[in-house]
């Protein structure tokens, strides 16, 4: 059994200060104050020293990590995101690849899956492959401009199969619910999300009781509709905002580029706690960085001069986020643990519970990563 000792538990709505949490079989057993928790005899001890205990952050949405792609060095990839308190990740596959890349790739992290390093990936994130080919870095480069055709999909969504945790789309894509129809068929549990869009707020209603229940990195890459001149009118950002039941994915930089700090409280206003999610984003561009935006560093350029991602990780999203909305520790955990968790179903982590999988991370007050317990183990 391991017992962190000397903990600030970061639950759901509150914190319980001197906390203790006991762990066996990669379960937690028990937590709570240390008057009202015993530690057993001979237990390994994992002392905090005052320090925050969250839940394993869980990154539904980023392409990369530490220089690399997951599509080219997935091991790689997925151990720095465990270094940095990201317990569950997603990696997402972008509608840049044609099919047989597409399910190259996937086979490709199946097998990294399987793997001592990569066992913290946990599905797909498919940002693609029906997009509006006018949004998203690298746009010249799309294969997937023509009409929906299940004979260049099907294989995607076949290989793929319920490990599509989230299917990318553009709901304005003419036959589209032909797509979405067959991801359901191989994955009756996947979630769908509005990406790279100007759908009106009725197309994408539309798609919500078949699963669409995400905005893909709100605010960016959608289109602005204006019903007469000087008059602004509603698109994506607007359903999104409006719809209770769609979370909102925010990528939080540190000068606030991606969303602008203003927008992020307006979004939190609008939102609430509960349907905030924290993305990284991370996506490996080398292009030269515009006059603007001179010194950034943690936000890549493609060669066209597009923001391409970011360099994120979560911590340090949910360190900016605080920054930039006084959202409190408590907040950005659910922002970046329970709630992504909750959006894909996963009822077995992303908060300190009793029968949770004891996936933690100890990190102080600026959100320093100082360790990581996946499934019980001390990484």
């Amino acid at each position: 059994m391991l017992a962190i000792i000397n903990a600030e538990l970061v639950m759901r709505d509150h914190l319980i200060p001197d906390g203790v949490v006991l762990i066996e079989n990669g379960i937690i057993q028990a937590f709570g104050n240390a008057k009202t928790v015993a530690v057993p005899e001979g237990c390994e001890i994992l002392d905090a020293q005052g320090a925050y205990v969250g839940p394993g952050m869980i990154d539904i949405h980023t392409h990369g990590a530490d220089g690399v792609f997951f599509t080219d060095d997935p091991l790689r990839a997925s151990r720095h995101f465990m270094k940095h308190g990201t317990t569950t990740v997603l990696p997402a596959l972008y509608y840049s690849m044609n099919t047989e890349q597409y399910v190259a790739a996937i086979e490709k992290i199946k097998d990294a899956m399987q793997q001592p390093g990569g066992e913290n990936i946990d599905g797909f994130y498919m940002e693609g492959p029906y997009l509006n080919p006018k949004f998203g870095c690298d746009k010249e480069h799309n294969p997937w401009k023509g009409p929906v055709a299940k004979e260049n999909y099907q294989p995607i969504i076949d290989h793929a199969g319920e490990l599509a945790r989230v299917w990318c789309l553009a709901p304005e894509r003419e036959n589209i619910l032909q797509f979405v129809l067959d991801a359901k068929k191989v994955n009756p549990n996947a979630r769908f999300t509005v990406a790279h869009s100007e759908a009106s707020p009725q197309q994408i209603e539309s798609l919500m009781p078949y699963g669409l229940c995400i905005g893909t990195h709100h605010t960016n890459a959608t289109g602005d509709r204006f019903r007469y001149s000087e008059t602004r009118g509603v698109c994506v950002d607007e359903a999104v905002n409006n719809n209770p039941d769609i979370y909102a994915e925010l990528i939080c930089d540190s000068r606030g580029i991606h969303v602008d700090p203003y927008m992020l409280r307006l979004v939190r206003r609008i939102k609430g706690d509960d349907r905030i999610i924290l993305i990284s984003d991370v996506y490996v561009a080398d292009g030269p960085v515009p006059e603007e935006f001179a010194g950034v560093t943690d936000i890549n350029f493609d060669w066209a001069g597009e923001i391409a991602g970011s360099n994120l990780t979560l911590e340090i999203a949910c360190r900016n986020m605080m920054r930039h909305t006084g959202a409190s520790i408590v907040d950005v955990f659910k922002y970046a643990s329970y709630n992504p968790a909750k959006v894909l179903g996963l009822t077995d982590r992303g908060e300190i519970a009793v029968g949770k999988r004891a996936d933690l991370v100890v990190v102080d007050y600026k959100m320093n990563v100082q360790n990581v317990i996946f499934k019980g183990e001390v990484q």
